[in-house]
């Protein structure tokens, strides 16, 4: 096996969307052919978000297509998936979401050294309008900086 991190799945958007604060990374409950269709790369997180209910933390909205090779065992593509944290991590994300305008979003899915699925969740705040337009300008000024220095070392 590869000695790298195999990213499966990355929320793009959430970087667009929300101002990440802290990071965390997090093992996840699959269940029968979930794990050969990640092989696959089929997966969509984008609109996925994770609650905390009762002292555990559960990923909502994170679309695992069946697996083409299944059977009768494929289970739901959109249901509840637990993720597996420590329980200091767990009352920090709670503390973390308890104040306003805070959420806890998972920012990519990947295949760990040991083949394990994890997910790199994170603590973030949501953006205003204005911050997103300034965050785009920043980009594109940088991505014009990038490009003249470019230009001037040919």
């Amino acid at each position: 096996m590869k000695n790298e991190e195999t990213i499966i799945a990355k929320n793009k958007r959430a970087f667009h969307e929300y101002e990440v604060l802290d990071r965390f990374e997090a093992g996840i409950e699959l269940k029968g052919t979930e794990v050969r269709s990640l092989r696959d790369n089929n997966c969509q997180l984008t609109d996925a978000f994770i609650m905390i209910r009762n002292g555990e933390a559960w990923l909502h909205n994170l679309h695992i297509s069946p697996f083409a090779n299944g059977n009768i065992n494929n289970v739901d593509p959109d249901r509840k998936r637990k993720l597996l944290l420590h329980k200091k991590e767990i009352r920090q994300l709670h503390e973390a979401v308890k104040e306003k305008g805070m959420a806890v979003v998972p920012l990519k899915m990947y295949f760990a050294k040991n083949a394990l699925v994890k997910v790199e969740i994170a603590v973030a705040r949501g953006k205003k309008l204005y911050d997103k337009r300034a965050s785009m300008a920043a980009r594109d000024s940088r991505r014009e900086i990038e490009r003249a220095l470019k230009e001037r070392s040919r």
